[in-house]
């Protein structure tokens, strides 16, 4: 009752709440991403809201939708894996270098 009151031409097929309700949390996920100070988190977390997203792209069958959250995915993925590997060197205080050279 409250997500069709929420979302008035959600079908009342099973399939097609569960991928409303991924959707949702992929969105959810992908606010809350940005507000994560961590790179490690932050890429976990955005490469959980691309998933997600994903799966919605899938579903509604959009290809542009899904190229871009499947390179959102795969952007976190190197990242994640380049920190990993100590290619990528997460700084705190990068902005108040960048900063101080002006």
């Amino acid at each position: 009752m409250l997500l069709e009151n929420l979302l008035p031409n959600l079908s009342a097929d099973i399939n097609s709440i569960i991928i409303h309700v991924i959707a949702i949390v992929g969105i959810i996920l992908l606010v809350y991403a940005i507000f994560l100070e961590t790179e490690k988190r932050q890429d976990i977390i955005f490469m959980l809201s691309g998933i997600c997203l994903f799966i919605y792209a899938l579903f509604i069958n959009n290809l542009i939708f899904m190229i871009a959250t499947g390179g959102l995915v795969l952007a976190s993925l190197v990242e994640f894996i380049e920190i990993l590997l100590g290619i990528h060197k997460d700084t705190k205080y990068n902005l108040k270098k960048l900063v101080r050279k002006k």
